[in-house]
């Protein structure tokens, strides 16, 4: 089969396309024939050699999340899932080939009428906008900052903040992306500007914030938490910026600000729960993933490098093969975006 491999760490171009032999199931896993890989932030760390949880042994196949349809079923596993479109993930690695093991229990059905690709492309940060949204317990008529509003778990965030009535601004940078965040009812501000805070007080009818959720990190994250009220919560969910927000703990704990964010992983049952209720809530209309970009497997480092650079909006996916129409069957797209 066709897949990426990763034999040294590095810039994009370590991604290399070549063929491999098919993995076997093992007991209790599954073989899905994947149609569409989730390409993440985390994913492009990881192959730099900066990835947050250290250096993986190489070489590997990179991907962690997968959609397509189960072909074989390892000792232990429920043959019922045979020819079931599913998404799952792959445990940190093998998601950028033709074919992916899963852990039986661990794979999700796509419900009727929800595209691949979008269920797919709510795999990772379907449940990860439900996680930080939780936490945040937002209230109607709440002021609400998103940064990285117009990225995949950003997108989400100001869906799932609309959705519950407050007021929402979404911070980005550019054209392209302030059209997409209005679009999902947001105000947009472009956190480039100088007075970018200002016009978001404006934005969300003046005074303090309630919530911010700080997807960049840095200077923007940094202001983001001192924008907000008393008693108000940040939710630290990433750091496109390079670093960290800088947080005065002693300045946040005076004035009652809670700090939250993804400090620990949940576990498989809540992890297939999360991933269960967001396909729920766009087979409902909540939640519309976007899609800005697919690429063809074999073009992973693109992929790999227009995350790096910024200049992707909502999520990035690859597509496998010629199997898409065979695999998706009838259910119907959702997903605004271009390849």
């Amino acid at each position: 089969m066709l897949s990426v491999v990763m034999e040294e760490f590095g810039g994009p171009e370590v991604l290399r396309a070549r063929q491999v032999e098919d993995p076997v199931p093992g007991p209790g896993q599954v073989l899905i024939d994947v149609t569409y890989a989730s390409v993440t932030f985390v994913e492009t760390q990881v192959r730099s050699g900066n990835g947050p949880f250290g250096r993986p042994s190489l070489p590997r196949v990179p991907g962690n999340g997968v959609g397509g349809r189960v072909v074989a079923v390892g000792e232990g596993a429920d043959s019922a899932l045979l020819g079931t479109v599913v998404v799952a993930t792959t445990g940190g690695e093998g998601g950028y080939a033709e074919r992916a093991l899963a852990r039986a229990d661990e794979v999700v059905p796509v419900p009727p009428g929800l595209a691949l690709r979008d269920a797919v492309a709510l795999l990772a940060d379907g449940r990860t906008a439900l996680l930080l949204f939780r936490q945040a317990e937002v209230q109607p008529g709440e002021k609400v900052l998103v940064e990285a509003a117009a990225g995949g778990v950003g997108s989400l965030l100001v869906q799932l903040a609309v959705h519950a009535g407050a007021r929402v601004v979404g911070a980005a940078r550019g054209d392209r992306k302030a059209e997409l965040v209005v679009s999902l009812g947001a105000s947009y501000v472009d956190y480039s500007r100088e007075s970018w805070l200002r016009q978001v007080r404006e934005a969300a009818g003046g005074g303090e914030l309630d919530v911010a959720f700080d997807g960049v990190g840095g200077a923007i994250g940094t202001a983001a938490a001192g924008a907000l009220r008393a008693g108000g919560r940040i939710s630290l969910y990433g750091m496109a910026s390079g670093a960290d927000a800088t947080l005065d703990e002693d300045d946040l704990a005076a004035r009652g600000i809670r700090t939250l964010g993804l400090f620990a992983a949940p576990g498989p049952a809540e992890t297939h729960r999360l991933i269960g209720q967001a396909l729920r809530l766009a087979t409902e209309g909540v939640l519309r993933p976007v899609i800005g970009q697919v690429f063809p497997l074999t073009a992973a480092a693109k992929a790999h490098a227009a995350i790096e650079a910024r200049a992707t909006l909502g999520k990035t996916l690859l597509a496998v093969g010629d199997r898409e129409a065979a695999t998706e069957g009838s259910a119907s797209g959702t997903a605004n975006g271009d390849r």
